[in-house]
């Protein structure tokens, strides 16, 4: 066993010896690529921060542009059950006689409808035999259809439909042909 003890004792003097070189030359090295690495990952940082940023901005111009277009949504609203007294009014003043009342009521209705057009207000046309479509219409009764063609079509509109923009405010009213 006295053997073995004197070996080990030198046997470890040379591991440490071996260690500590390496220690020595790791430490050499080790500056250089700490600076790296911390190079890399500052880099990969502020790439991902940029990156974040440009969605933020994305995101946030989307988010605008849809405010703008739907932004008079509630004013429009208000104003399509003046726009359906309007057209009863038309309706009823073509009945009688009187052309002047017409052509008056007709020309503020036309300046309304131009000035909401221009606004982003469009009618979304339905007319009688149109296909029932669930996604653009709003069925409130079902009657028996007086045509055969006309069974599961649209046989007469209630109330009319607008969009603003591409988005529908009011969706046409109908009665459908069993």
């Amino acid at each position: 066993m006295s053997k073995k003890n004197k070996k080990e004792p030198e046997e470890e003097v040379l591991t440490a010896d071996k260690e500590t070189l390496q220690e020595e030359k790791a430490e050499e090295v080790s500056p250089l690529e700490a600076l790296q690495a911390e190079l890399e990952k500052e880099k990969d940082k502020n790439l991902r921060l940029f990156a974040e940023f440009e969605n933020f901005k994305k995101r946030t111009s989307k988010e605008r542009i849809e405010l703008f277009s739907t932004a008079s949504e509630g004013v429009m609203n208000a104003l399509l059950p003046i726009l359906d007294d309007f057209d009863r009014a038309l309706l009823e003043i073509e009945k009688s006689d009187n052309k002047v009342h017409l052509e008056g009521i007709a020309l503020i209705s036309n300046k309304l409808r131009e000035n909401l057009k221009s606004k982003g207000l469009t009618h979304v046309e339905t007319n009688q035999g149109d296909v029932f479509n669930a996604d653009i219409h709003e069925a409130i009764t079902q009657i028996p259809a007086p045509s055969k063609d006309l069974k599961g079509k649209i046989v007469d509109v209630v109330e009319k439909g607008y969009k603003l923009g591409e988005k529908v405010i009011r969706f046409p009213k109908v009665i459908i042909g069993q």
